[in-house]
């Protein structure tokens, strides 16, 4: 199988799971049928979860104990946070927040 061949399969393969898994909900969860209790549970403590997980994973690199002692994290992130309950947007905190993250640690505190 020559390496064009493979590759156009493995498109075709992401393709069809692509597909599938954005046609599955509609499938388990047809309109007129009501959303399981565990699925609306899911809908609302999901979203928390993830964005926990986000920050813990964003942060783990952290050395508290070494120049610049995590001061760009730290400002970084309560940019985010001031700025999400400011504006309550998502997409602009965390823009924000990644565009204030690198200035500080590319131009601030770099070594």
């Amino acid at each position: 199988m020559t390496g064009a061949i493979r590759a156009l399969l493995v498109i075709a393969l992401i393709a069809l799971v692509t597909f599938f898994t954005r046609l599955l909900p509609f499938v388990l969860f047809p309109e007129g049928k009501e959303t399981p209790p565990y699925v609306r549970y899911l809908g609302k403590v999901l979203p928390f979860a993830i964005i926990a997980m986000l920050v813990v994973y964003c942060l783990k690199g952290t050395s508290l104990l070494t120049w610049p002692y995590g001061l760009p994290e730290l400002i970084a992130v309560a940019a985010v946070v001031a700025l999400h309950v400011w504006k309550k947007n998502t997409l602009l905190s965390i823009g924000v927040g990644t565009v204030l993250y690198m200035v500080l640690v590319q131009f601030v505190f770099a070594t």
